[in-house]
């Protein structure tokens, strides 16, 4: 009862902070853009004064599948920076403000009000992610040719692991630091050392989290989820769990300490 009190609260807040609304949207707007800017460039180039007299603009198609991980790309990228803006004062803010002291002054234990608010943070992102690359899936469809919905709903379910990995980076630094700013700053860092330390050490790293995108494409083209794919989503899933108890550890003492 604890942990569905806190969960509930988590998307009541989020409802008022109108966050059920614009994030979807700026999924969507995501993973949009790539492929109706892909398809439209001789428009756009032609309608902007369009190329020198004599000059022949040909670019080839690319495949359905590569304008599908187009979007992908954009979530890794702004879809991320999103993210880590959204969860940065999850706990933080209540720390700084003093309410989660309170909470946690009732029997309320620590694993339930980090989790809880893990997974109200973790369902968002995810509903926003499958929202916005359904969307393209039907732009891709329309416009390209034929992506597998099969394939497609297989990506939206792995990529959901990478999302509830992020957010398990974020709930962690939120348990170390009161300041919101600074939970920002070392969740990007941390993504930016394991995406360089993954592509330093590409061979030893190969079920690295930060690899799981790139086994994305293959499943597009294939249909069938690569072996690689399903140990890195067993490595993704095993973090995201040793994060969320280290974070709950983290927690605990803080307010002892406090």
């Amino acid at each position: 009862m604890q942990w569905i009190t806190i969960y509930k609260k988590e998307w009541l807040e989020m409802l008022r902070n109108y966050k059920w609304i614009w994030v979807p949207l700026v999924f969507v707007l995501f993973c949009i853009i790539d492929p109706l800017t892909t398809y439209y460039l001789p428009v756009i180039i032609e309608a902007t004064g369009g190329l020198p007299e004599g000059a022949v603009f040909d670019m080839p198609t690319p495949p359905p599948s590569e304008v599908f991980m187009m979007s992908i790309a954009q979530l890794n990228t702004l879809g991320v920076l999103v993210l880590a803006l959204m969860t940065m004062g999850t706990i933080s803010g209540e720390k700084k403000s003093g309410v989660a002291e309170l909470i946690l002054v009732k029997p309320v234990s620590y694993f339930s009000y980090l989790t809880a608010k893990w997974a109200a943070a973790s369902t968002l992102l995810i509903l926003s992610a499958a929202i916005g690359l359904t969307a393209s899936w039907y732009y891709v469809q329309l416009l390209f040719g034929d992506v597998s919905f099969s394939a497609a709903v297989g990506v939206i379910f792995f990529y959901s692991l990478w999302i509830a990995f992020l957010t398990s980076i974020s709930l962690f630094m939120n348990a170390w630091s009161r300041l919101p700013g600074l939970v920002l700053f070392f969740t990007l860092a941390s993504l930016m050392i394991m995406s360089l330390v993954t592509s330093l050490f590409s061979n030893d790293l190969a079920w690295s989290p930060a690899r799981l995108s790139s086994y994305l494409r293959s499943l597009l083209i294939t249909g069938e989820v690569p072996v690689d794919l399903w140990y890195t989503s067993l490595v993704t899933a095993a973090l995201t769990t040793l994060l969320l108890y280290a974070g709950t550890k983290r927690l605990k003492k803080s307010s002892r300490l406090s």
